[in-house]
């Protein structure tokens, strides 16, 4: 305030002088003296005044911008106005209109410059520092994200890199300039131009384009062999969805070849706020960021159920600060099942608890059998039971025409869970997406530890196709297919195209700094059991109609045996844990008569009858008869 109180008079006195300055200026400064201190006193206190209500001591000033250099030019417009209007009324001498106006710009110079030029010493240290720098960056992208990265540069005084320029496909751009750095040509000058300029890293800065154009552009740079990121758009900033640097390494998510699958927030957040809402599962990768995505919608309370303890406790201790309750529980439980419903009568139900990994349940079938078939019994049972309004199974594209132990458990709980439908006042629906990126136990995971620790990486067959999605996006739409249940639908994502694990494999390696089949090994081992080379999103019966969401389809629901899921809950009852692999096959062809048909030989299922039912072991023997077994 002091030296600003300096500079006003400095301004005041500098334009009398430059007023009269060719003339008699002893002669003029003795005739207006009176009017020049009152002048200096009352635009001293005025300009203050007018400062402080703009702001002006409030700034950082060696980050000002544009913004602030107005705020400096309204505050000195109103600090002359005033000025002058006041020594009108009091002084005896009204001061020349030519010196109001060099008092004006002479003020606008003297404030602004004293302030801009801590960002003036700012600027030049930046550039002192980073002419030392050795890295040497590309940006993609020459609109505001491609400004915003050259900003995060920037604030960090260049240390990470200097930028050589942009480079961007818009003919208008190219040649000018983007604070002081040129747009050097379109994406297909990227190889000579990072030759050129000896580039040591790019960063794509290109968040609103799709995803077919963002995976052309990293074609085009993998060429160039230099380090890869990219910046993410500002909406996945600011929702939280991405909460650390907003430049990051390019990930196998953005080559997905298509746009990400967005929530309708307004629709979901309905059914969620003031509901006490229970998550199987929820330690898991799905699990777990249903139950973060949940949060962020105010329910009454959030359960988190699990099995293994230290994934419960993570999530717990994540969402510390939030409405959650644990129970450590095993679906399988009867009893156990019923306490925790009875407890906390849940509105909204998320079946995420499953055994997914296709060759381990080839492996265990019995335990495939027992957890993703009867816990899920158990689950709707109990929903049925104490009021639940909504039951969310989650469901995989492996259970359509499934040729997996696992795959066809997991049809079997859908049409468990369709069946609850049509004899419950509560609404059963399923959610059916393909391979989840990043996972746990998915193929990503997988792929990196092979490439650290020099290759070879491992694929199952060269022709083998699957389709993908983000954990988000599957936990998005999870969510989303609750809001539009009414009852015995089954959800599925429209995924884009199905992606060869191979080329998966290869983009992963150049993303990793090497080139596949020179510096890591691709190898193809052979198709395992119960593995197909390209998984399906609809049986042959099921067809699609649309629903509100343009990305988001539902299946027709079939007509669902009830009496053959009876027969086979009574058999996973009493003899889950002591089934031979033939006799669970047996068992699955109950409801799904095309199961590994031909290599089913005839087994006759023994197990006690319940009262009021039919035995299951003749059950089980005419259903094997109606199927062909």
């Amino acid at each position: 305030m002091l030296t600003d109180a300096i500079l006003i008079n400095l301004a005041l006195f500098a334009s009398f002088y430059l007023r009269f300055a060719e003339e008699n200026i002893t002669y003029y400064f003795n005739k207006y003296s009176d009017t020049i201190w009152q002048a200096a006193i009352v635009g001293t206190i005025v300009f203050l005044m007018a400062f402080h209500l703009f702001g002006m001591y409030k700034n950082i000033w060696r980050y000002a911008s544009v913004r602030e250099l107005l705020s400096i030019v309204y505050a000195v417009t109103v600090g002359a106005a005033g000025t002058f209007i006041v020594t009108f009324f009091i002084s005896p001498l009204r001061l020349p209109h030519s010196v109001s106006v060099y008092f004006w710009l002479l003020a606008v110079l003297l404030i602004g410059g004293l302030r801009f030029s801590q960002r003036m010493r700012r600027e030049n240290s930046i550039f002192a520092v980073s002419s030392k720098s050795q890295r040497k960056v590309l940006i993609i992208g020459a609109g505001e994200a491609g400004v915003l990265a050259l900003r995060e540069l920037k604030k960090r005084d260049f240390q990470e890199g200097l930028p050589v320029g942009f480079i961007d496909d818009s003919k208008d751009k190219i040649n000018l300039h983007i604070q002081g750095f040129p747009v050097l040509g379109p994406r297909e000058d990227i190889p000579e131009i990072v030759n050129r300029y000896d580039v040591d890293e790019i960063i794509i800065a290109i968040p609103s384009a799709e995803g077919e154009v963002i995976r052309e552009v990293v074609e085009i740079c993998k060429e160039t062999r230099v380090s890869l990121k990219i910046m993410p758009g500002v909406y996945d900033i600011l929702s939280g969805k991405i909460s650390v640097s907003p430049i990051r390494d390019v990930q196998v998510e953005d080559l997905l070849g298509r746009d990400p699958v967005t929530m309708d927030l307004d629709e979901v957040a309905g059914y969620l706020k003031n509901q006490v809402v229970l998550v199987t599962g929820a330690g898991g990768s799905i699990g777990s960021e249903l139950c973060r995505q949940i949060v962020k919608f105010n329910p009454a309370r959030l359960i988190l159920v699990g099995h293994g303890e230290n994934s419960i406790f993570d999530i717990e201790q994540e969402l510390k600060d939030y409405p959650v309750c644990t129970e450590i529980m095993d679906i399988k439980d009867t009893g156990k099942v019923d306490l925790v419903f009875a407890k906390y009568k849940p509105n909204v139900v998320f079946h995420a608890a499953a055994h997914k990994h296709v060759p381990l349940m080839e492996a265990n079938p019995e335990e495939a059998l027992k957890n993703n078939v009867l816990g899920t019994s158990n689950l709707a049972a109990a929903a049925d039971e104490h009021g639940v309004k909504t039951f969310v199974l989650i469901s995989t594209d492996k259970a359509v025409n499934p040729t997996s132990i696992m795959g066809a458990t997991k049809r079997l709980a859908e049409m468990i869970i369709q069946d609850y439908d049509t004899q419950s006042n509560t609404k059963y629906v399923a959610v059916r997406f393909g391979n989840v990126l990043g996972s746990r136990g998915s193929v990503i995971p997988t792929f990196k530890r092979q490439i650290a620790a020099g290759g070879p990486v491992t694929v199952t067959d060269p022709r083998m196709t699957r389709f993908f999605m983000t954990i988000p996006e599957a936990s998005q739409l999870v969510i989303q297919a609750g809001a539009m249940a009414s009852g015995g639908e089954i959800f599925i994502l429209d995924m884009g195209k199905p992606v060869k694990i191979v080329d998966l494999a290869k983009d992963l390696i150049r993303l990793s700094g090497f080139e596949p089949g020179k510096e890591i090994d691709i190898i193809f081992s052979g198709i395992r059991p119960g593995e197909k080379l390209y998984e399906e999103i609809l049986t042959s019966e099921e067809g699609t109609t649309a629903t509100r969401h343009k990305r988001i389809f539902v299946a027709r629901p079939n007509l669902i045996d009830r009496e053959a899921i009876d027969s086979l809950l009574a058999i996973i009852r009493e003899r889950g844990s002591y089934l031979e692999k033939e006799e669970i096959k047996a068992a699955i062809r109950m409801l799904l008569p095309n199961f590994r048909k031909e290599a089913v030989p005839q087994k006759t299922l023994a197990v006690q009858p319940t009262e009021g039912t039919e035995p299951a072991e003749a059950a089980m023997k005419r259903k094997q008869t109606e199927a062909g077994i």
